[in-house]
């Protein structure tokens, strides 16, 4: 059943507190949402050919051993990079497969 309160001793929200986290978030969302269209949209058919050329630099930087050169600013970026495809990628397995555990075979 319903729970009944003496007529006296109504609950309420204080109503600033929503309104001031409304405030609060609404330009902080809206930021997300500029950046989020952005980095996660597909490439558009201009960008595939630059990261064509990206793949074939990074392979050639492997074949000379240019790798060897790199600042440690550069290769921390490039494991975070590296870290964040594999995690959309297990991300990607865990929805594919519905459950974190295993396939149903």
């Amino acid at each position: 059943g319903r729970l009944r309160l003496p007529l006296g001793k109504r609950l309420s929200l204080p109503v600033p507190l929503p309104a001031a986290a409304v405030a609060y978030s609404k330009p902080r969302l809206a930021t997300f949402w500029y950046y989020a269209k952005v980095e996660l949209a597909p490439p558009t058919p201009a960008e595939i050919p630059r990261a064509i050329d990206s793949m074939k630099s990074l392979v050639r930087s492997f074949q000379t051993g240019r790798l060897a050169q790199l600042t440690v600013k550069e290769a921390l970026r490039n494991g975070l990079v590296a870290t964040e495809v594999l995690m959309w990628f297990y991300i990607g397995e865990i929805i594919g497969k519905g459950g974190l555990i295993g396939y149903n075979v």
